[in-house]
């Protein structure tokens, strides 16, 4: 009797068991099967009608046409956010389109005739992306980030994420149940230009331009619409060649009015803090440096410009470009800092506008000033 009481307890939690996990919700993990995973065929697919506005298929296959076209929508996430809108919007003003912010029928085919190549490609993780260097804390304090050796990536996955322009969500929903920090493991993502990354010794770092193997145009011109929070660049005739959402200054430190320039250029950048700043939180009264890495301050690159202690740079934080305060300076994800930076030369004209306004090309005037 006492072995039939047990076995009949046993059937019943093994059933209770069973049933919990057939009900559990599907968002708590992206293994394969669940409705967090984004299969590479409906991206591949997609294309705009009255009803799919928000689809998450939809708007990953136009943030990648839109980086291709140099029209960056930020971080690639799948998201319904300003930064896409801006970047459609963007894209229709320079392309005389009208300019909604919204996908269209005449906006999908101006902008789907840039590039016929695959929406998303498959990867082979490296040995190289699986051993880092990775620097899995960061504090919050700068003081302690000071004390760290370099401030490289947690993990093969967000170091992956960012090569290829995405958030580190989108990227393991297109890769459900796939071990993606395994040297060897084939991923699926964004089929765009990569950040190009080496091992450095405490950090991973940006490989600096071997002459002009990145990018073919000059930037003889950079426009920071401020109220669009918004980085433009332009060659010679005045021809728009890229535009990037940007995060631009703050109330305690705003960014600077009129025109200067490019000065230099400084790859892996350390950041150097002065009390001056006052930084808010900061309460060190002694001048700091923080080591170079992804995760630094000024992320992978420095755009040095003769408006003393400012600069254009990357960010640690990509998703929040565009929607929060920097320090006074221009702020882009790492890889627009570095798309631009292989483009910038020292005396590369930097005007920063009061006044927002369309997309357009600038008149030769503008364009050839130094």
């Amino acid at each position: 009797m006492t072995w039939l009481l047990v076995l009949l307890m046993l059937t019943v939690l093994s059933t209770g068991a069973e049933a919990a996990a057939h009900h559990a919700p599907a968002h708590k993990t992206f293994s394969a099967g669940t409705s967090s995973a984004l299969a590479g065929a409906r991206v591949e697919a997609a294309a705009p009608n009255q009803t799919n506005q928000k689809s998450t298929a939809l708007i990953v296959k136009t943030e990648v046409l839109l980086d291709r076209a140099h029209f960056s929508p930020g971080e690639i996430d799948g998201q319904d956010g300003d930064n896409l809108h801006k970047a459609i919007r963007a894209f229709q003003q320079a392309n005389n389109l009208p300019d909604t912010g919204n996908m269209d029928s005449e906006t999908w085919s101006s902008l789907t005739e840039y590039s016929s190549q695959p929406i998303l490609k498959t990867y082979q993780v490296s040995a190289s992306d699986a051993s880092g260097p990775f620097t899995k804390r960061i504090p919050d304090k700068l003081e302690r980030l000071a004390r760290l050796p370099g401030l490289s990536y947690a993990s093969p996955a967000k170091e992956l994420s960012e090569k290829f322009h995405m958030s580190e969500s989108l990227l393991r929903r297109l890769n459900p149940g796939v071990d993606i920090g395994r040297a060897g493991a084939n991923i699926t993502v964004a089929n765009v230009e990569p950040m190009r990354l080496r091992d450095g010794r405490t950090s991973v770092e940006a490989v600096p331009p071997a002459g002009r193997d990145v990018r073919k145009e000059d930037v003889a011109t950079i426009v920071v619409d401020k109220p669009a929070r918004e980085l433009r660049a332009y060659d010679q005739s005045g021809k728009v060649l890229a535009v990037y959402p940007a995060t631009i200054g703050s109330e305690e430190k705003p960014a600077p009015s009129g025109t200067f320039a490019v000065k230099r250029i400084v790859w892996n950048p350390d950041y150097h803090y002065d009390p001056k700043f006052a930084w808010k939180g900061v309460k060190t009264k002694r001048r700091l440096t923080v080591k170079a890495g992804p995760q630094n301050p000024v992320g992978l690159v420095w755009i040095d410009l003769t408006a003393p202690s400012y600069g254009i740079h990357g960010t640690a934080e990509p998703a929040n470009i565009g929607k929060t305060e920097s320090h006074g300076c221009i702020r882009l994800t790492n890889w627009d800092a570095l798309d631009l930076a292989a483009a910038v030369h020292r005396g590369t004209v930097v005007d920063f506008a009061d006044q927002d306004s369309p997309v357009a090309p600038l008149s030769s005037s503008a364009s050839t000033r130094r």
